[in-house]
Order: C-alpha cells, then sequence, then structure tokens
C-alpha cells in the first residue's frame, strides 16, 4: 500500500478552528491545533501578530519533535484574516485569547457570537473571569464556557473547562471531548469561581513569595532554587494531595492531617495581607530578575524551559514500565492514537 490512497485518521473532532487574540497563550492554541491537523484561523489587530505566532509554532514544532518520535497527522493550514467576522465564518470552534479586561471580552464575545456558526463551540481563555458574567448579552450563552490553559499551551496538557449558569452540559462535553482528542487533559470545574483552581493555587503562592521579596527575606533567584530543587519536582508528577498521603507514612493521609492540620493556625503567613507593589518593590524584583536571567532573551528562556518540560514528560511516560504516570501516561497513550493513525511506511 502506498501513502497516496491512505487516509490518515484525524485526531480531532473538528477540523476548522479560529483563535481571536495571537499573545502568549493565543499563539500556544494557535499552535497546539495546528499541529494535530486543524485548520487555524486567526484575528488579531496587532501588527506583530505574524512574527509572534510565527515564532511561537516555530518553539512549539521544535518542542514537539523532541517529545515524540510518532508522526504527528499533517499540520494544519494557518490563516489571517484581516476580521473577526472572517476568521470565526466557518469555524467549529473558536477560542477568544484577548487581554483580561471584563469590557473588552464582552465585546469580542459579542462579535464572536454573533459572526460564527450557531453549531461552533466558544472557549474564553481567561484566567480568572466567572463564564456567567462573559455569557452577558450572549444570543447564544449555552456555548460559552472558559477553556483555560496553562502556558506553554503546546505541552503543558490541561485545560479547567468551566461552565457558566446559561452553559448547556452537552458544550461542556463536547469541550471535553475535543480537548483529549488532541492530546490534553479536560478537567471540568464543578463549580464556578474567580479564578478557578490553578490560580487560585498559583495566587496564595504568588503572595506569599511577594512578601518574602519584600521583607528581604530572600532574593527572587532564591526563591525559585527552593521551588525547582525541592516540592516542584514532586507536584510534577503527584501534585498536592497524592505527595502529602505519601508524606503521612502507612497511615496515609489520615495521619498527616492529624499530625500537621493543627500548624495551620500557627501565624506563619502573610496570606492574609496584600503586599503593595509600589514603583520600589516592581524595581527590586524586576532588578533581581534580569540579573537571574543572566542575559538569556525570553525566546532563549522559552526554549530551555521547553526542553525541560519535555524532559520530564519523557520521564513520567517511561515510568512504571513505560506504563506511564500523570501528564507522562497522557503523553504515552496520545502516541500510541498517532502511531495507530498512521499510514504505514512504504516497503
Amino acid at each position: 500500500m502506498t501513502a497516496t490512497n491512505v487516509v490518515v485518521e484525524r485526531l480531532a473532532p473538528i477540523s476548522r478552528a479560529a483563535c481571536v487574540g495571537g499573545g502568549v497563550i493565543g499563539g500556544g492554541w494557535i499552535a497546539r491545533l495546528l499541529l494535530v491537523g486543524v485548520d487555524v484561523s486567526v484575528f488579531d489587530p496587532n501588527p506583530e501578530t505574524q512574527r509572534v505566532v510565527g515564532e511561537v509554532i516555530a518553539n512549539a514544532e521544535r518542542a514537539c519533535g523532541l517529545l515524540t518520535a510518532a508522526p504527528l497527522p499533517p499540520r494544519g493550514r494557518l490563516t489571517f484574516s484581516t476580521t473577526l467576522a472572517e476568521a470565526v465564518a466557518d469555524a467549529e470552534w473558536v477560542q477568544e485569547s484577548v487581554p483580561e479586561r471584563l469590557d473588552l471580552k464582552r465585546r469580542v464575545l459579542a462579535e464572536i457570537d454573533a459572526a460564527c456558526p450557531a453549531t461552533a463551540l466558544v472557549g474564553s481563555s481567561t484566567s480568572g473571569l466567572l463564564p456567567s458574567d462573559l455569557q452577558a448579552g450572549l444570543v447564544h450563552p449555552e456555548r460559552l464556557f472558559v477553556a483555560h490553559p496553562y502556558n506553554p499551551v503546546y505541552l503543558l496538557p490541561l485545560v479547567e473547562i468551566v461552565g457558566g449558569r446559561a452553559t448547556a452540559a452537552a458544550t461542556i462535553e463536547r469541550a471535553r471531548a475535543t480537548v483529549d482528542a488532541i492530546g490534553m487533559k479536560g478537567v471540568v470545574i464543578a463549580r464556578e469561581i474567580e479564578a478557578f483552581v490553578g490560580d487560585r493555587l498559583l495566587e496564595a503562592l504568588w503572595r506569599e513569595a511577594l512578601w518574602l521579596i519584600k521583607d528581604d527575606i530572600c532574593d527572587v533567584e532564591t526563591l525559585d532554587d527552593v521551588i525547582r530543587y525541592s516540592f516542584g519536582l514532586r507536584w510534577a508528577q503527584m501534585g498536592l494531595f497524592q505527595t502529602y498521603r505519601i508524606a503521612g507514612g502507612e497511615e496515609g493521609m489520615r495521619h498527616f492531617l492529624a499530625q500537621f492540620g493543627p500548624s495551620l493556625r500557627w501565624p506563619w503567613t502573610r496570606l492574609t495581607d496584600v503586599v503593595d507593589l509600589d514603583a520600589a518593590l516592581i524595581e527590586k524584583i524586576s532588578a533581581q530578575s534580569d540579573k537571574q536571567a543572566r542575559g538569556l532573551s525570553i525566546r532563549q528562556l522559552e526554549r530551555v524551559r521547553d526542553e525541560n518540560l519535555v524532559g520530564i514528560l519523557r520521564a513520567l511516560k517511561a515510568s512504571r514500565g513505560g506504563e506511564g504516570w500523570g501528564a507522562g501516561k497522557l503523553l504515552a497513550d496520545f502516541e500510541r492514537r498517532l502511531l495507530a493513525g498512521a499510514p504505514p511506511k512504504r516497503d
């Protein structure tokens, strides 16, 4: 059998998507979708969009080449539209990734709602706004949901899927099925709250970190070292609760909670106070961050980050005799689908 008469199985249940917003998150969505064979139409009025998106796609292709030897499907077709209406006209999934302002997102989502097909799914990349607030004024609010990814979208598989008061149950199921099909992990958040789950956790750590810098307990590099040489490695493969289950010894979580629960009342934390990000603190943190970067550009740091993430994911894929663990098992399962759908090699 020759390659010319083989039909490669389509991974995603969609073939056409539109991305409104081509920044850090929007660019990551574009790369993730293109590399699994979905055609993507992009609208972003920023004159630098094509350059930025091109650089993100190049990083994504490099990272995916390091991540897996399994053949990806033929890359989707990328187009840049001059109007929002043109971009979303025939999309099956529209992903909004504009700046985090409620008024702006409402206006953009209303334009999307009016111009895209009635059957299209409409996801928002918001990192904290309530989907019910985003649905206000839409003609079809039942198809609007939050699809909150993590940077870089083309490597980190998690998507928090959050419905609002008007979101249809079928919308949530279609959204989860779609992201799962393209190698991501769609987790449905049971009830909408500001910042959802991931950013709630990150906000708590971020607030405490800012106080540690402001109070001169450590500098930014020391703080990052504390994370990356210790619990950050544990979190990458077991999260929080399973890590603490092990810390409870043979009696597990019950013993851990009984032993360490009382310490939660000790006055260690500054989480109840909000640090004043005044000009002096901003300059202090920024200067320390500049020193920590040691002259590496953002694009260079992104490539280092991607290589490290690839190494972690590949290690997790090899866990348990190749069965995989956590995000590594997700990668192993996705590779099996890629290999099963690939055309056979010519004799």
